[in-house]
C-alpha cells in the first residue's frame, strides 16, 4: 500500500518542471487531424491538433486539462512530436503503457523523457491521465492521414 510519502516523492522536482513548461500550448486554426481523449477517472482532458507533411507531423498543438503527471507527458510529447510518423508515436505510447502496467522499459528516443513517470507505475489510478498526450496525438496522426487519403 502506498504512503502520503511514497506519494509525494511521486511529484518530484522533474516531473513538477515538465508540467510547469508544457510546449505548444493552444490550438492549431486549420488541423486535418484532431482528437480530445478524456481520463474518465480523474477527469483530465488532452486535446490535441496535428497537421501533416509528407507523413510526418509538422504542425503541433496541444490542449492540457490535466494533472501533474498528465502535464509533465505532454510536455515531454510536446517537446519531440513534431517530425514524427504516426508508428513512432504509437511506439511510443505502447511503449509507455507498458513502462506502466508491466514494467517495461521506458520509451526509445526522443521520447525517453517519459522515464520520469516510471514511479507512477505504482499508481495505476494516475495511468491514464499519463497516456493521454501520447494517445491523443496518435489518433489525431491517424485522422491527418485518412484526410490525406481522401
Amino acid at each position: 500500500m502506498s504512503t502520503d510519502s511514497d506519494l509525494i516523492k511521486l511529484y518530484s522536482g522533474r516531473i513538477l518542471a515538465l508540467a510547469a513548461d508544457v510546449p505548444h500550448t493552444g490550438r492549431l486554426p486549420d488541423p486535418e487531424g484532431s482528437v480530445r481523449k478524456r481520463s474518465p477517472l480523474c477527469g483530465s482532458t488532452v486535446t490535441v491538433d496535428v497537421t501533416l507533411r509528407d507523413g510526418r507531423i509538422a504542425a503541433f498543438a496541444q490542449d492540457v486539462k490535466a494533472c501533474a503527471l498528465g502535464q509533465a507527458a505532454a510536455a515531454v510529447v510536446g517537446q519531440n512530436a513534431i517530425g514524427l510518423t504516426r508508428a513512432e508515436v504509437e511506439a511510443a505510447r505502447d511503449a509507455l503503457r507498458a513502462m506502466l502496467k508491466s514494467g517495461g522499459p521506458p520509451p526509445a528516443a526522443p521520447f525517453d523523457g517519459l522515464e520520469v513517470l516510471r514511479p507512477a507505475r505504482d499508481y495505476k489510478n494516475r495511468h491514464a491521465s499519463i497516456m493521454l498526450a501520447l494517445e491523443a496525438t496518435a489518433e489525431a496522426a491517424a485522422e491527418a492521414e485518412k484526410a490525406h487519403c481522401a
